[in-house]
């Protein structure tokens, strides 16, 4: 399985930034991953699309973000961004990272498997 954990959560203030990180790893084997996104959960809401990154560096984001949010990712590390400016008591939510792809089989001819995966999410939480 390809294991996905975010960081960088937090308590902050209105206006302020966060970062968030979020690492894709699966104990050794050979997985490629094409998109990787973040979603948020508010409590009480269903969990919605913040922002999406394919690849080769398309990006689409919700709108409400736009503008105040970046998504970014290291395709060498398995690993997406989420820089977060000018953060709004309503971005306040669980900020979760999906990660989808392929993954090679152990054994030759290595076939590959289709993969999504999600992280245990991270607290977002911002005062006003």
């Amino acid at each position: 399985q390809v294991q996905v954990v975010e960081s960088g959560g937090g308590l902050v203030q209105a206006g302020e930034s966060l970062r968030l990180s979020c690492a894709a790893s699966a104990s050794g084997r050979i997985f490629s991953i094409n998109d990787m996104g973040w979603y948020r959960q508010a409590p009480g809401k269903q969990r919605d699309l913040v922002a999406t990154i394919t690849v080769g560096g398309s990006t689409n984001y919700t709108d409400s973000v736009k503008g105040r949010f970046t998504i970014s990712r290291d395709n060498a590390k398995n690993t997406v961004f989420l820089q977060m400016n000018s953060l709004k008591p309503e971005d306040t939510a669980v900020y979760s990272c999906n990660a989808q792809g392929f993954l090679f089989g152990r054994t030759w001819p290595h076939a590959p498997a289709p993969f999504a995966s999600w992280g245990q999410g991270t607290q977002v939480t911002v005062s006003s």
